[in-house]
């Protein structure tokens, strides 16, 4: 079968798959996260080659570590697979019921987008991640994983397909592809795919959106700030900030700018660059750099997604200049002010444009399992469909439904009938 073929039969079986209860979905779901377990070692054989290759290569830290698949990996894939079971169905809910008239009644209820295809870097847990949900949604999952991840991807894709072929799925609800010029070929299936969710650069999806009709959701760079207020409590703040950086650097969620308020800098910058020791580098701005060992800042610095353990710093006169430092050069993605005032954490809440807010917390948290939405696609700094992290809700649609006994509009029109507009 060749690629359009492939596309075709993933969006012919997309009506069925999009019809099946959700005990059978669940049990798929099930199926999944056995047979993950049991061929455990043969997916860690397959990362092993994928990750001696990337060292080879020469390949930057942050992608070999994304790149890693071992045994925490799988637990926590696992793990988000039964969270996703135990989920409410996000299908045939019913949103609306509004009887019009006499024996005309309208109601809206959740349904699945369709086909998506999600194209994703070199994360092989996001691949299991994007299965799952897909799968528990009444999707068809069109994958393209990274080159570096290949081995990887083709035997967890295998395992998956297999595993919830045997529970009753279509054989169209997923396909992986694996050739990065079919990436070009996917983009004029706008006949076939619902949706895109590309992560990546910021260059790579703007790409695709300015090469495809298909819908586009998703997020580029994670610029994600931490603004320490004057209001800052010093014990709370010093482990939030490294945590944000440290955690897990190669992540979109992790922080690359500190901001810091005059009142409250020289007393926090010392004793956060002393607490982290040498795991952080520092690029200081002209305030910060008389006060800790760093590199100067530029304004380049504040536009990059480092992915690595470098964080700049500046320091701020007031609540405003740091909210319009984020807006200015954050990605939309993720941000935290770190006050025990109440009415500074809500203007920051309030104003800055971003995806996640938070106060006195790591940015870390910007997760859907940590949010309790079993895993995600993807996180979406847009605002149009689903923002933020991007689960079960972000990945279905409505649609309307009218039961009626003969009604015709000419009745409404002329006058013979009137609406009533009672909600049931």
């Amino acid at each position: 079968m060749d690629f359009l073929d492939s596309i075709k039969k993933v969006k012919d079986d997309s009506f069925i798959m999009a019809s099946l209860a959700g005990d059978v979905r669940n049990a798929a779901l099930d199926a999944v996260a056995a047979a993950l377990t049991a061929n455990k070692a043969a997916i860690f054989e397959a990362n092993e080659k994928d990750m001696a290759a990337a060292e080879a290569a020469g390949l930057p830290t942050p992608i070999v570590n994304r790149l890693k698949f071992d045994e925490h990996k799988l637990q926590t894939c696992v793990t988000g697979i039964n969270d996703l079971i135990d989920l409410e169905d996000p299908l045939f809910k019913e949103l609306l019921k509004r009887e019009l008239d006499d024996d005309l009644v309208l109601t809206k209820t959740t349904c699945p987008i369709g086909v998506i295809g999600v194209i994703f870097e070199s994360r092989p847990d996001a691949l299991v991640q994007i299965a799952a949900l897909c799968m528990k949604s009444g999707n068809c999952a069109v994958l393209k994983g990274g080159s570096e991840a290949k081995n990887t991807n083709r035997v967890l894709f295998g395992i998956i397909y297999e595993a919830a072929l045997s529970a009753g799925l279509p054989e169209g609800f997923a396909v992986l592809i694996e050739d990065r010029a079919e990436i070009n070929e996917l983009l004029k299936c706008h006949d076939y795919v619902d949706l895109l969710i590309p992560r990546g650069s910021n260059e790579f999806v703007q790409y695709i959106m300015d090469n495809s009709k298909i819908p586009v959701m998703g997020h580029a760079d994670g610029i994600c700030h931490v603004y320490v207020d004057g209001a800052a409590d010093i014990d709370k703040a010093i482990p939030i900030i490294i945590d944000s950086k440290t955690q897990y650097v190669a992540a979109c969620n992790t922080a690359e700018t500190l901001l810091v308020h005059k009142d409250i800098a020289e007393l926090l910058i010392p004793l956060l660059a002393e607490a982290s020791g040498d795991k952080i580098s520092y690029r200081c701005d002209a305030r910060s750099m008389g006060l800790i060992a760093c590199d100067v800042a530029t304004e380049e610095d504040y536009k990059t997604e480092y992915l690595d353990y470098i964080l700049s710093v500046k320091v701020v006169d007031d609540i405003d200049e740091a909210i319009n430092h984020i807006n200015r050069y954050g990605s939309h993605h993720t941000d935290c002010i770190v006050t025990e005032d109440k009415d500074s954490a809500q203007k920051f809440m309030s104003l800055v444009d971003s995806a996640g807010v938070y106060q006195n917390c790591s940015t870390r948290f910007a997760d859907g399992f940590r949010y309790g939405f079993g895993a995600e696609v993807g996180i979406s700094t847009g605002k149009i469909h689903a923002r933020g992290p991007v689960g079960l809700d972000g990945l279905v649609t409505y649609k309307y439904k009218l039961v009626g006994e003969g009604h015709v509009v000419s009745d409404y029109a002329n006058g013979t009938a009137t609406f009533k507009f009672r909600d049931l």
